[in-house]
């Protein structure tokens, strides 16, 4: 789909596209034919796609239309109303494209009612070129030049296909040396590439080979090199059908090709195609029955063939990155979406061989308490000093998760750290003598505060630390060390400290380089967007980073909403938000119900309930004879849960969905959405690939959701791979149903390949 819009985008270009002006009545009736294909397309009712069309245009968000004008749109989901969004782009720029088409051809002189017709009616890009083809100009080729040497009416009388005569006599009539035509062969064959093109460019010819290729074809694949290793090995006589390629195949055979590793052909038995096309184009016996033959065999081999097969395959990559970007997006919400790790103090390791291991102490709001680097791994070896160091930190600040990032040198750091927290645990030092002050602080002589590991994906954090954010965030601090602080809030609230990374470079994809990156963007984009305004941000602690992402802030107005928090203090007010620089009214009303005051004048400002409710909320509560002072209570919650908002709806002059999120908001204010997912492993002590034997059962966290199964972090040095065959007891059929990023699951060794490292997993009670 992407590729189509940068196609169309190079050929207006190309073309000088003038814009041309409809009538309100043209307007209307395009308006109407995308609302019907759209409506057919996603199966959805018109009334719910044309309302959120119409908001669409008013410039209201979409997290801002899922959640606040459910009633408008029938309560369609995110994903609805982004699928209503993108067709919608999509079929408004092929509308474009139809009107400078029948344009261009209309000048031409040669646009029927019935080619018009095609043209509005084609619900494609594909479709709508292939009408175009034969008036679109092209480069000098076979039948252009056999064009200008005059040619073009011997072409025509072949395709009378006469019964009686001498077809070289006849293109004897066309030799002439000035043209460079010299024979009669010469001039026949000059107008048997003329039709050639002709059949090439028809658009029924065209649209059904591409569908019998794709139905019928068989893509192949060869090494270039058999003697060449390689991770593409599979692919070195490799034959697949078409039809049946799946995605991530099909990106590894582009990957592989343009490597140069392998030649890759797509093979398909020409003889139906050539029956199809001549039973369209000869009419029974003539005198030129074996040289339309010749000429069908040569536009298809020499014409039709290569481009309807790069069609083809093109169409495969367009399917392929699709569902390679909705892979990426799942995985990158569901890791957005991790559950934070409150109240800890967090000490984050940024582990390397030969630069050392930058560490970095950071309480529970996040905030820097030290920076430091040890030397406990090759080549340096120094064990003992960075033992001393890294016992001081945990003793001074009292930490209680060692967070270390998968990089190079992990395992080995691992090793290190769950041995130095058995000696902290053999010395004693984790008890508490008293009340203490610092977060982890037991009450009472005796009481031991846990110390813990984990180790996450580093994935992005150096991207982070190098940019112009981090320089902003840290100034006075080098790269591995904003990298180390980074990996430690990333445990501390994945959303927050995530936002700050191009999603690109989390992760979390398959072939994520290999799809069109402006598709990938915007994706993902999306998917951050959605995430963040899911569960919303707080107005005086969120980084411009993590605003810029909430419906109806840009980066400008995320700076301004800071500035402003700095001038003047912390918010204590939704209101005050009228008085940032470029944050208008209609920015307003997108963001303020996703921005929430912890403490502030109004209870209700640190709830998702939208100011624009506020009058409801006042009068559910004079109904239920409440205060809001009340929020939060015990007594309003099981209140609350006995009210049957479709009986109480109407009463209030409100929608059922409103009203019924209203009630829930009120009834855990304050709430976290994440707070619900399970938090993730902490481990003690390290696990080695050589203690594994077939049967053991194990807990894990899910790492990475790909076409074929899911990788497991099982506490070993490369995750564990769960076959999609192994994720269930029953079929599955998209991993994706089962399982997601960060999911605790428990299973049990199938197989050690000791020597790749390799283990394979089940999920299966069986």
């Amino acid at each position: 789909m992407e590729k189509e819009d940068k196609v169309l985008d190079a050929r207006e270009a190309s073309e000088g596209k003038t814009k041309i002006v409809q009538t309100a009545a043209q307007k209307a009736q395009t308006q109407g034919r995308i609302l019907k294909q759209i409506s057919a397309e996603l199966q959805l009712p018109q009334a719910k796609v044309k309302t959120t069309m119409d908001l669409l245009d008013e410039g209201n968000t979409i997290p801002f239309i899922a959640r606040y004008r459910k009633e408008m749109t029938g309560e369609l989901d995110e994903n609805e109303l982004r699928a209503i969004e993108e067709r919608l782009q999509y079929l408004r720029n092929l509308e474009e494209r139809k009107l400078e088409v029948i344009r261009l051809i209309d000048e031409q002189g040669k646009l029927t009612p019935e080619l018009q017709a095609a043209i509005e009616q084609a619900g494609k890009l594909q479709e709508l070129e292939d009408l175009y083809r034969p008036f679109r100009q092209k480069r000098k080729t076979r039948a252009s030049v056999a064009k200008e040497r005059g040619l073009e009416p011997l072409a025509a009388w072949v395709m009378t296909q006469p019964k009686q005569g001498n077809v070289l006599a006849e293109a004897g009539k066309y030799v002439d040396e000035a043209k460079d035509v010299p024979t009669p062969e010469a001039a026949l064959q000059g107008a048997m590439d003329i039709i050639a093109e002709q059949i090439a460019d028809d658009a029924k010819m065209r649209a059904w080979i591409r569908r019998y290729t794709h139905d019928n074809g068989v893509v192949r694949t060869e090494a270039k090199d058999k003697q060449l290793e390689s991770v593409y090995e599979m692919y070195y006589a490799y034959q697949e059908p078409v039809k049946r390629l799946p995605p991530h195949r099909t990106l590894a055979i582009n990957r592989a090709e343009r490597e140069e590793v392998i030649k890759v052909a797509l093979d398909v038995t020409n003889d139906k195609i050539h029956d199809f096309i001549g039973r369209h184009y000869i009419r029974g016996e003539s005198i030129v029955k074996s040289t339309l033959t010749l000429i069908i065999e040569d536009a298809y081999k020499r014409l039709l063939a290569p481009s309807i097969d790069r069609e083809v395959r093109g169409e495969l990559t367009d399917k392929a990155e699709e569902h390679a970007i909705r892979i990426f997006a799942e995985n990158l919400r569901a890791l957005l979406l991790q559950p934070p790790v409150k109240g800890k103090i967090v000490l984050g390791v940024d582990p390397a061989f030969r630069t050392g291991c930058k560490l970095a102490v950071v309480d529970d709001t996040g905030k820097v308490l030290e920076i430091a680097v040890t030397y406990p791994t090759p080549p340096n070896n120094k064990i003992t000093e960075a033992k001393a160091k890294i016992k001081q930190m945990i003793s001074q600040y009292r930490v209680e998760l060692i967070v270390i990032g998968n990089g190079t040198a992990s395992r080995e750091t691992e090793q290190f750290i769950a041995e130095l927290i058995k000696e902290v645990k053999d010395s004693g030092t984790l008890k508490e003598t008293g009340a203490g002050t610092g977060v982890g602080t037991g009450v009472g002589t005796g009481h031991s505060r846990k110390l813990e590991y984990i180790i996450v994906s580093e994935a992005g954090a150096s991207v982070y630390s190098a940019s112009k954010l981090a320089q902003t965030e840290f100034p006075d601090m080098d790269v591995s060390e904003r990298s180390a602080i980074s990996i430690a809030r990333r445990m501390q609230d994945p959303l927050a400290e995530l936002v700050k990374i191009d999603p690109k470079s989390i992760g979390v994809g398959q072939y994520q380089h290999d799809v069109t990156q402006k598709r990938l963007e915007e994706s993902l984009t999306g998917v951050v967007e959605s995430a963040v305004n899911h569960v919303g941000v707080d107005l005086n602690t969120a980084s411009p980073s993590l605003l810029s992402h909430v419906a109806g802030v840009n980066g400008t107005i995320a700076k301004n909403i800071v500035a402003y928090r700095e001038e003047h203090g912390k918010f204590t007010n939704r209101k005050q938000l009228q008085k940032v620089a470029r944050l208008g009214a209609k920015a307003y009303e997108q963001c303020v119900g996703f921005m929430r005051i912890s403490g502030g004048e109004n209870p209700l400002d640190g709830t998702p309930i939208h100011p624009e409710s506020y009058g409801v909320v006042d009068a559910l509560f004079q109904e239920l004879r409440l205060e809001l002072r009340q929020l939060g209570s015990q007594p309003l919650r099981e209140t609350l849960q006995l009210l049957e908002p479709e009986a109480l709806a109407p009463k209030l002059g409100v929608g059922v969905p409103t009203l019924r999120d209203i009630v829930d908001s009120l009834q855990r204010p304050g709430r976290d959405p994440r707070e619900s997912t399970p938090l993730p492993i902490f481990r003690t002590d390290v696990l080695k690939i050589e203690d594994l034997v077939a049967g053991m059962e194990l807990h894990g966290t899910v790492r990475n959701v790909i076409d074929f199964g899911a990788f497991v972090d099982i506490g070993i040095k490369n995750d564990g791979l769960v076959h999609i065959s192994q994720l269930s007891d029953s079929f599955v059929k998209r991993p994706m149903d089962v399982v997601s990023i960060g999911d605790t699951v428990t299973v049990r060794v199938l197989e050690v390949d000791m020597k790749k490292g390799r283990v394979s997993l089940t999920m299966k009670t069986q």
